[in-house]
C-alpha cells in the first residue's frame, strides 16, 4: 500500500507559495510513489480549477478565522479525526497559517512525518507570529526552507538547524514558453498593451499587497530609466491594496504615460516574451519565483540582493544583484541592458540554463521525496544535510 501524504495550503489564490504547493502536488501525485490528499483553509483562488483535476479526490476545507476561538478547535477535531481515518503518514504544510493548523492537528493524531515550510525573510510577520510560528517548528520533524538564506535566518531565530532541509523551488518551463509563432504585436495585444516596435519594456511581476515588495524603488529607478532611454516603458503585474498609491507616485515622477499597470497577469509567457529586461524591487524574499520566471524565460534580470536571489543569480553573467532601496544602481544596470541588447540576450540565455539545470521540477520532486523517505524510516533523525537538485553547484 502507498504511503498517504497530506499537504495542506492556506487557498487557491495565484501566489508564489500556493503555485508552487499546487504543482508539488501535481508532480506528486503522477509519480505514484505516494497517495496524495490535499486540503486547504480557505477554498477559493484561481488555482482550484487545476487541483481539482489532479484526480486526488475530494479538498477537504479547514475554514478558519482565528487560532483563538471554538472554531478552531472545532477545525482541529476534524483534522485530527481525518488524518486518523485516513492513516495519513505524512503531513506537508506550506505557510504560516497551515504550519500551525497542521503541525498541531498533525502532532495530535500521531501522524509519522510532519513537515512544516518557511519561504520568507523579513518583511512579512510580526514577533508575536513568529513565536506562535517557532512553536509550530517544534512540532514538526523537518522543515522545509526555499532558499539557504531562509535557512540561515532560522537557525538565527532559534530553530534547531538539524531540522531545517533547503529544497528549491521548482520551475515548469512550460509555462514561460510562448507558442513558437507567436509573433510580438500579438502578445502586445493578448497584453493590453499598445503596438510598436519602438518601445523596450522593463517588467516587474509581483504582488501589489505589501510594501515589501518594495515598488517605489522599481518606480524611481524608472523614472532614471526613462530620462536616459526615451523609448524605454515599464509593466507592472500584479494586484493589491497598493495599487492607487503607485499609479499616484507614477504620476508624481512624471512617467504614468509609460507605466503599465495590467494587474494579475494569466498570460505569463507572453508578458516575458515581450519584457527586454526583468526586475525584483523586494526588501525581503524567501526565494524569488519571479526570478526563476524570467530566467527560465531566458531574460537579464536585475534583482536587490535579498533572501535567495544570489543562489540563483550569478552576478554579471545572468544579471546584476543592486541593494534594496537603491533606484540609482538599479537603474544603472537596467540602463546598460537596454543600451546593450547583445549582452542582455546572453545573459539572459545563461540564465535559462541555470534553471533547466537546478531549478526543474523534477529535481524539486527528487529532493521532496527523498526527505519522505527518510522521515518515514526514521522520522527523528537528525536531517542538517542539505536536499536540493540534481546539482550542489551554488548559484
Amino acid at each position: 500500500m502507498k504511503p498517504k501524504v497530506l499537504h495542506i495550503i492556506d487557498s487557491f489564490e495565484q501566489g508564489g507559495t500556493e503555485r508552487q504547493a499546487v504543482q508539488l502536488v501535481r508532480l506528486l501525485q503522477a509519480e505514484g510513489r505516494y497517495e496524495v490528499r490535499l486540503a486547504c483553509l480557505n477554498k477559493r483562488g484561481v488555482l482550484l480549477d487545476e487541483a481539482e483535476r489532479f484526480g486526488i479526490g475530494e479538498i477537504v476545507e479547514y475554514p478558519m478565522t482565528s487560532f483563538y476561538d471554538r472554531n478552531f478547535v472545532r477545525q482541529q477535531a476534524r483534522a485530527v479525526r481525518f488524518l486518523k481515518e485516513q492513516e495519513i503518514k505524512v503531513v506537508h504544510t506550506h505557510d504560516f497559517y497551515t504550519n500551525i493548523f497542521g503541525m498541531i492537528a498533525a502532532r495530535l493524531a500521531r501522524v509519522p512525518a510532519r513537515i512544516a515550510s518557511k519561504r520568507e525573510t523579513e518583511g512579512f510577520r510580526t514577533p508575536a507570529q513568529k513565536r506562535v510560528e517557532r512553536y509550530a517548528y517544534q512540532l514538526a520533524h523537518s522543515v522545509i526552507t526555499n532558499a539557504d538564506a531562509v535557512r540561515k535566518q532560522l537557525i538565527g531565530e532559534g530553530v534547531r538547524a538539524e531540522k531545517l532541509v533547503t529544497v528549491y523551488n521548482g520551475l515548469d518551463l512550460k509555462r514561460v514558453a510562448p507558442p513558437t509563432d507567436l509573433l510580438r504585436e500579438e502578445a502586445l495585444a493578448m497584453l493590453g498593451l499598445p503596438p510598436g516596435p519602438e518601445r523596450r519594456y522593463v517588467t516587474i511581476v509581483a504582488n501589489i499587497q505589501h510594501a515589501v515588495k518594495d515598488h517605489p524603488t522599481f518606480l524611481r529607478a524608472a523614472q532614471r530609466v526613462r530620462a536616459a532611454v526615451p523609448e524605454a516603458a515599464f509593466i507592472i503585474a500584479g494586484e493589491g491594496a497598493l495599487l492607487s498609491d503607485l499609479r499616484a507616485l507614477a504620476a508624481e515622477l512624471g512617467i504614468e504615460r509609460d507605466t503599465f499597470f495590467i494587474g494579475r497577469c494569466q498570460r505569463i509567457a507572453e508578458l516575458l516574451s515581450i519584457s527586454n529586461v526583468c526586475v525584483l524591487s523586494s526588501r525581503a524574499e524567501g526565494f524569488s519565483n519571479s526570478i526563476l520566471e524570467y530566467m527560465a524565460a531566458a531574460r537579464a534580470v536585475v534583482a536587490t540582493d535579498v533572501g535567495g536571489a544570489r543562489e540563483a543569480i550569478r552576478e554579471g553573467e545572468t544579471g546584476y544583484l543592486v541593494a534594496a532601496g537603491d533606484d540609482d544602481s538599479m537603474a544603472a544596470r537596467i540602463i546598460s541592458l537596454l543600451n546593450d541588447p547583445a549582452r542582455a540576450r546572453a545573459m539572459g540565455e545563461r540564465g535559462r540554463r541555470i534553471v533547466e539545470e537546478k531549478f526543474s521540477c523534477e529535481a524539486q520532486l527528487a529532493s521532496v521525496e527523498s526527505l519522505y523517505e527518510r522521515l518515514l524510516v526514521r522520522p527523528d533523525s537528525r536531517l542538517g544535510q542539505r536536499v536540493e537538485s540534481v546539482t550542489s553547484e551554488r548559484a
